[in-house]
């Protein structure tokens, strides 16, 4: 079984466009697959979630920090010939393929 994440452009990034993850590019075709309107990662992404409440206190008195892991997806596309950057979240899949 093969995991990863997707997901889904909206309809305002045309057909030419940049992906970054945590601010490194990704290479279509080798990080990642699009289909449709949607991209394939090919690896999981992960996102915080939400804090709790002992955790949101703990952070608020400086007692401690947050150490997850919170994968940024950033997509430059051209919007009436400026550059402009839309953030997405993505969504985790599980295919067996």
């Amino acid at each position: 079984m093969e995991s990863g994440s997707q997901v889904e452009l909206p309809e305002h990034i045309g057909t030419q466009f940049e992906v970054y993850v945590n601010g490194v590019l990704q290479q279509r075709g080798v990080d990642f697959d699009q289909r449709g309107r949607t991209l394939v990662f090919r690896h999981q992404l992960a996102q915080e979630g939400r804090l709790g409440f002992w955790r949101w206190l703990s952070l608020f008195l400086g007692v401690a920090g947050t150490y997850r892991r919170n994968d940024t997806i950033d997509v430059v596309h051209t919007v009436d010939g400026r550059r402009s950057v839309t953030t997405l979240q993505a969504e985790r899949v599980s295919s067996s393929e």
